[in-house]
């Protein structure tokens, strides 16, 4: 296999999605999360709905671990709080609020 060919495949590899509303969860959840032709179709129903798309491969890594519907261990509360700031400020950049 060609080194482009590799990057190719490589390219989305694992990805997830999170819901959090501070007012009703204690952590954010997995609401999706898949590896290959999966994750690319999370990534192409976020860009349509037009939420942000944050890259992360250690994270998404560790977030197709669990089960859609899990919160998010408290090992991970700093890097998602990370992603989070990272959505809200694209959000009030949009003019979305945040």
């Amino acid at each position: 296999m060609k080194k482009r060919e590799k990057k190719i495949k490589k390219k989305i590899s694992e990805a997830a999605s999170l819901k959090y509303d501070p007012e009703r969860d204690y952590a954010p959840q997995v609401t999706a999360a898949g590896k290959g032709h999966i994750a690319e179709k999370i990534i192409e129903a976020a860009r349509g709905a037009g939420v942000p798309v944050y890259r992360d491969e250690a994270l998404a890594e560790t977030l197709t671990r669990l089960k859609v519907g899990d919160m998010i261990p408290r090992e991970l509360y700093e890097v998602v709080a990370e992603v989070l700031a990272f959505v809200i400020g694209v959000d009030r950049g949009q003019g979305r609020g945040g």
